[in-house]
């Protein structure tokens, strides 16, 4: 007599199994966003920040699929002697200017982020996300490059501080990026 099954035999089952998971895996992929190369991830410029200092700048650009942010740091730049921040009390916004199928434009990038600093310290600021205008594949960006000296009305990174210390200081771009960032 012999025995006989109905069970389908594990080497079978296994292609389903693996036809399952990737259509499971292909729907989550299209369901998320996907993170968007921005190149370079660094570049440098030069900014002219008045009494926080003149010099060299590396911004990092980022792009998670719905967010596109950009980090300040520099030695260059560095809060006045007897100064301070909290963390998180400088609101920074950079003006950059967009390029997009031959027409250029402005976007600027803002954000309340920031390690606490004293006088001295190099200054870290942000991520700045986008705030205003629009950023798609394949879009260039660069600094506002202006005269000096930096005023109320002549700026291409403001950055005030307001806690303990107030203040607004007005920074130009003084050089382009090392290499434009594109998104």
């Amino acid at each position: 007599m012999s025995i006989s099954s109905t069970r389908t035999p594990a080497r079978r089952r296994l292609p389903l199994v693996l036809a399952a998971a990737c259509s499971a895996g292909a729907l989550l992929a299209l369901s998320s966003p996907t993170a968007s190369a921005v190149v370079p991830l660094t570049a440098t410029a030069t900014f002219n920040c008045g009494s926080w200092g003149s010099g060299l700048a590396t911004l990092t650009a980022a792009d998670n699929g719905t967010t596109k942010t950009i980090k300040i740091t520099s030695s260059a730049i560095t809060m006045p002697a007897g100064t301070s921040a909290d963390p998180n009390s400088i609101t920074t916004t950079l003006k950059m200017t967009k390029t997009s199928g031959g027409v250029t434009s402005q976007v600027q990038f803002s954000a309340k982020l920031n390690p606490g600093m004293s006088g001295g310290n190099p200054i870290t600021l942000g991520p700045l996300k986008l705030t205003s205008g629009t950023l798609a594949a394949g879009d260039s960006t660069n600094t506002v490059v202006l005269p000096t000296p930096p005023s109320a009305t002549n700026w291409s990174l403001q950055i005030v501080a307001s806690s303990p210390t107030s203040a607004t200081v007005p920074c130009v771009a003084t050089s382009a990026l090392s290499a434009a960032f594109v998104w």
